[in-house]
């Protein structure tokens, strides 16, 4: 699978030295804030792994991402291994290192991500969603042209009630054209 260049960003395959910058990055309590939890190193590892092998069973996946060469985070599309309302669908998410945040590098990759999504996987529409208190990831959906209607709103099953993330908001995107 080959790779895709923005304007300061390479998405690309994973490698094998992406694990230690990945592991850091998911122990890190502000970049996991909204998450369940930190990962240990080794749920950051099966974490990397099951991102990479997306691309071999749905001809996408969670792309790697560099900056100035440097490994930042990912970005890219899955599938929700969960039931909702609605599922199935395809996913564009992104997490990136702290050092990363604040620059437009989530919106420039999920960007890239989305076009190869469209264009080359041919999909049809993709959703994001979050808990509601991740205003952050909800600036780059809105940035992304993704559109929100609070009726898709929902509890993550994965989650107990009571849990302070269980409540999620779904923005959507559809291909143009």
């Amino acid at each position: 699978m080959r790779s895709i260049k923005t304007q300061r960003l390479v998405l690309r395959r994973w490698r094998e030295e992406d694990k230690e910058p990945f592991a850091a990055m998911n122990a890190d309590p502000v970049v996991m804030e909204h998450f369940p939890a930190p990962l240990t190193r080794e749920e950051s590892d099966t974490l990397a792994e099951r991102a990479d092998a997306l691309f071999d069973e749905h001809g996408f996946g969670l792309w790697a991402v560099e900056a100035d060469g440097e490994f930042i985070g990912f970005t890219g599309l899955s599938v929700p291994r969960f039931t909702a309302h609605f599922t199935p669908c395809v996913e564009i998410g992104w997490r990136l290192a702290r050092s990363a945040w604040g620059r437009g590098y989530a919106t420039e990759a999920a960007r890239a991500a989305l076009e190869d999504g469209f264009a080359r996987a041919g999909l049809t529409e993709a959703v994001s969603f979050t808990a509601v208190t991740n205003v952050r990831s909800q600036a780059v959906m809105r940035r992304l042209g993704m559109t929100r209607d609070p009726a898709d709103d929902f509890d993550h099953p994965a989650l107990p009630e009571g849990h302070r993330l269980r409540r999620h908001v779904l923005y959507r995107i559809r291909r143009r054209g």
